[in-house]
């Protein structure tokens, strides 16, 4: 691990443009950890100058997103900081000032040429075939008395950036290692749009470089601009921050992910039933490892070893039945309260069909019933809905269970409310200790008794362990039902 010498600051910039999908949060979850195992700071920046695909509701929809699965964040739109605003249509001046710096130091030029000319050009260069398919530099070299014949005429303008047109980019990336880029292989791209809104360029840098931002981390997919950046860097005499570009996640098939691969946004895993941490844990493990062997991290372990030199160059493949195994294992460490309250936010979200809304003691009281038995939280619901459901109907077939008739269930079913009525106490522990005794004493099979008791108490073939169940039901639900399973047996 490379020693961090100044306080490491990371951002995570998504554009709003619709809900925020597990590759941006992964993103957001590798900054996050890096941040907090090197106690830096965490920013969040809204990239909004592509305001034609702002979609409403998308920066809350991203922060309900990101504080769900456990981040925090030390500045950002929602509560400010020292270099505010966070949303980057309200920092236009600061895009227009830097292009202005560019023009006056002809690193750049305002380009006149009408979208149709520029399709044209385009289609042009596909029709010869060919490989550089990009401006070419019409306005690179207009005369200054050209340019105010188009100024008087109110001719709209971009303004490119002027790539070198020999030499190399270079940037050592923590992931990929050292990278040449030729420069005369990219085109003078635009900076400042003629709606005065920067693109992606200019603004990330501008304001990586106003926030101190000191290590980048964006998906691989960005390395075609690495030398536009630097470029750009190098125009304006900044240091640049250091990168890493992270492997993008792939289907199980290899192919880009996508919604039939399984769901498409952080909150549909939430309603899915998957757990936060465990969430956090997976996404983390799609393209970073600490060894070849440990899977389970809690968010604390996370962020105690979590380091962007272990990031894989490989592409990372999603596996959603990795996902729920995963979770799974999060359920079963989980302590009790913890799993009774991401049970209970669980049904909020998704209201299972009870009869009787239930409440968080109720609902803590089911967590030993369920806590070994569930993949996903939604898997509760189903195994416990007899605790909240009035009035349980047994199946008579399966009252009566294999080597028995009605009339001996009948008798079993009595004599076991009899023995279950005169209880002192109404524990699991005394209940097996006096059901089991009660086998013993009939000489009908445990299994046989059991089984009675569980269609008739929870109307389930299968169910959490009995005697506990009973314990949540209480004497007096259970007793009901017993009398009820009688009655459907004359």
């Amino acid at each position: 691990m490379t020693k961090i010498t100044n306080r490491p600051r990371l951002r995570f910039a998504p554009s709003p443009t619709g809900n925020p999908h597990i590759g941006n949060v992964r993103t957001a979850i590798f900054a996050w950890l890096f941040a907090r195992r090197h106690d830096g700071d965490f920013i969040i920046r809204v990239e909004d100058t592509d305001q034609g695909r702002r979609a409403a509701g998308a920066v809350e929809s991203m922060l309900e997103s990101l504080s769900w699965i456990g981040l925090d964040w030390d500045e950002g739109p929602d509560i400010g900081g020292q270099f505010a605003p966070y949303t980057q249509s309200e920092r236009l001046d600061l895009y227009q000032d830097a292009a202005q710096r560019l023009l006056s130091a002809g690193r750049a030029y305002r380009c006149f040429c009408a979208p149709e000319r520029l399709d044209n050009l385009r289609h042009a260069q596909q029709t010869r075939g060919e490989s550089s398919i990009g401006y070419d530099r019409h306005c690179a070299f207009m005369s200054d008395t050209r340019q105010r014949e188009l100024d008087a005429k109110g001719a709209e303008y971009v303004v490119r950036f002027r790539m070198p047109q020999s030499g190399i980019s270079t940037l050592d990336d923590i992931v990929f290692g050292p990278l040449q880029f030729e420069n005369a292989l990219y085109d003078d791209f635009v900076a400042l749009k003629s709606d005065g809104f920067p693109t992606y360029h200019l603004a990330s840098v501008v304001d990586d470089h106003a926030m101190r931002i000191t290590h980048v981390a964006r998906g691989k997919e960005w390395l075609s601009s690495v030398p536009r950046h630097v470029q750009l860097y190098d125009a304006f005499g900044w240091d640049m921050p250091l990168f890493a570009h992270l492997p993008i996640i792939l289907a199980t098939d290899r192919a880009k992910l996508s919604k039939r691969h399984g769901a498409a946004s952080v909150m549909d895993y939430r309603d899915m039933g998957i757990l936060p941490e465990a969430l956090m844990n997976y996404l983390t493990l799609l393209g970073w490892s600490l060894d070849d062997k440990t899977e389970f991290f809690t968010p604390q372990d996370l962020a105690s070893v979590f380091d962007l030199e272990r990031i894989s160059r490989s592409d990372a493949v999603f596996d959603l039945d990795k996902l729920i195994w995963l979770n799974g294992q999060h359920i079963r460490q989980a302590s009790a309260p913890r799993l009774a309250e991401a049970i209970a936010k669980c049904w909020e979200y998704d209201p299972p069909p009870f009869d009787t809304a239930p409440d968080n003691g109720r609902t803590a009281d089911i967590v030993p019933l369920v806590h070994n038995r569930l993949k996903t939280l939604r898997d509760a619901a189903p195994l416990v809905q007899f605790v909240f459901t009035d009035g349980v109907e047994a199946d008579t077939g399966r009252l009566v269970q294999r080597g028995m008739d009605i009339s001996a269930t009948r008798e079993m079913l009595r004599d076991a409310r009899d023995r279950l009525a005169r209880l002192d106490s109404f524990d699991s522990s005394t209940l097996e200790r006096e059901l089991r005794a009660m086998a013993s004493d009939t000489g009908v099979k445990v299994g046989q008794l059991l089984g009675t008791l569980r269609e008739a108490a929870t109307g389930q073939k299968v169910s959490p362990p009995i005697f506990e169940s009973m314990e949540v039901l209480g004497r007096g639900r259970t007793l009901s039902a017993i009398d009820k399973a009688v009655e459907r047996l004359r």
